[in-house]
């Protein structure tokens, strides 16, 4: 079934679609146009949803009807818009684009495109000879039906090993091996969250993590984090799970995405308690807990706290490994596990078994694998950052302890229009929207140092030039965009 996105909620998108002075030299058509293409370029608006009528529209907006008639008229000859004359519009995207790593739809001929959209790092060189290990470990599978729901034991058991030597004790019955820590969070909500069901995220959060929920019509409250301190205000935090109750409450303690704040050890606790007063489990992603830089001491597993089996952790190795290789893991109570896998054998079945043998090789050499990350994101950390006060002086960034992005705020409400600018440079960007609801946070954008050094200050220093720039462009110039897959 078609979705449908009303005159408001679109408005509520849009935001200042035609606030800034260089694009006000422009026709509200255009600048309108634009802005819905940058809609689909960072995910916020997806393909094939219906858009409003025209008229609706230009009442949401406040603009004559000629006007929105003039910028649908654009996303069809662009390509990014289907009509049917009695029946609407819908958005769809132009023929020559394929699914990039970062799950962008970006056009064929990007080949000198800097990836700013994507926080992930390449595979590490140990890769290779633990598949070659993993491939010696298969026969002893064979002889099976190979079907594990909740994994192969011995990499349960290795997760299991690594929560315990952390200060969580787990034993193996506690850990359910998934595809992924988006596969996780999915499965978790088929079976914590009825559809329509009200959640509590932070704000900003982690996009798939709002998609997810979407899917299943979540109601959805949010905390706002500050961009300096530890980000969490308690008193608001612990405030919002008291009045609002919600069925479930998704947090990213650990060098939160994107911001990349630490959730100090007493809040964890008060987080915890409070949750059990007010009826709410908490979905907790580590996603980012073994990426700790600086030396940082790090806080115990949120769930060291829990005594009422109201925290699920979900984690994987997409971020300290590789994020082609599809572990990721739920750990909650033996029971919750089994009603997991029970949810589970209606979706996939199972995971591969080659690929979590891969896995459990990795995890023996953790200690090597993981200093070397952390010694080369420490590295492009210091070096996006030194470029940053070279070429942006006026942008406010906070060094994060751990993780892998920045968080910046921008000298102005500019980042989906810089986005957009800054794809014709050459740099695909994440600008704030993307990671909260309804437009805001438009004086944020996400800077992840994934890619080498070079390619950073590369990135910038185009970034830079677009941005001083950006105020005097008279007509902007849209190159076909990308959106979430």
């Amino acid at each position: 079934m078609t979705s449908l996105v009303r005159g408001s909620q679109l408005g509520r998108m849009l935001g200042q679609w035609h606030a800034l002075p260089g694009r006000r030299r422009s026709p509200d058509y255009v600048a309108l146009a634009g802005a819905v293409r940058g809609l689909l370029a960072d995910g916020r608006l997806p393909l094939g949803v219906r858009l409003p009528a025209e008229r609706e529209l230009a009442e949401a907006l406040r603009v004559s009807r000629t006007t929105v008639t003039a910028a649908y008229r654009e996303l069809r000859e662009s390509g990014h818009l289907n009509s049917r004359r009695g029946a609407g519009s819908w958005t769809t995207l132009p023929g020559g684009h394929r699914v990039a790593s970062s799950g962008l739809w970006t056009p064929q001929d990007d080949l000198d495109m800097i990836d700013l959209g994507c926080a992930a790092l390449a595979a590490p060189a140990e890769l290779a000879s633990a598949a070659r290990a993993a491939a010696e470990d298969l026969p002893r599978y064979l002889g099976g039906a190979g079907y594990h729901p909740t994994g192969i034991v011995e990499l349960r058991t290795a997760v299991a090993r690594a929560y315990t030597e952390r200060g969580l004790a787990t034993s193996p019955e506690q850990i359910m091996v998934t595809n992924g820590v988006q596969h996780a969070l999915d499965l978790v909500l088929r079976l914590a969250l009825p559809t329509g069901g009200s959640v509590l995220v932070e704000s900003p959060t982690y996009p798939n993590a709002l998609a997810a929920l979407a899917a299943r019509r979540a109601r959805i409250a949010t905390h706002g984090l500050a961009t300096e301190g530890t980000g969490w205000d308690a008193d608001l935090l612990l405030g919002s799970l008291r009045q609002t109750r919600p069925r479930l409450a998704y947090l990213i303690p650990e060098f939160q995405n994107p911001t990349g704040h630490l959730m100090p050890a007493e809040l964890r606790e008060r987080v915890v308690a409070t949750a059990h007063a007010s009826g709410t489990d908490l979905v907790v992603d580590e996603s980012f807990v073994d990426l700790v830089l600086d030396g940082t001491e790090m806080p115990p597993p949120t769930a060291v706290f829990d005594r009422h089996s109201r925290v699920v952790t979900i984690g994987g190795m997409s971020k300290p490994y590789w994020g082609g290789l599809r572990i990721g893991w739920i750990r909650a109570s033996a029971p919750q596990v089994q009603r997991l896998a029970a949810a589970r054998v209606g979706v996939d079945m199972a995971g591969p078994v080659l690929d979590q043998l891969v896995a459990v090789r990795l995890l023996a050499d953790a200690e090597t694998i993981v200093s070397a990350r952390r010694a080369e994101l420490t590295a492009q950390r210091d070096a996006l950052l030194a470029a940053l006060r070279a070429e942006l002086p006026n942008w406010r960034v906070r060094t994060p302890a751990g993780g892998v992005t920045l968080w910046a705020e921008l000298d102005g409400p500019i980042a989906s229009a810089l986005a957009r600018a800054a794809e014709e440079a050459g740099v695909r960007l994440a600008p704030g929207p993307r990671f909260g609801l309804d437009g805001t946070l438009e004086r944020f954008l996400r800077l992840p140092f994934t890619l080498p050094a070079a390619e950073l200050t590369e990135a910038v220093r185009r970034i830079a030039a677009v941005r001083y720039d950006i105020d005097r462009v008279e007509r902007p110039h849209w190159r076909e965009p990308v959106v979430i897959a």
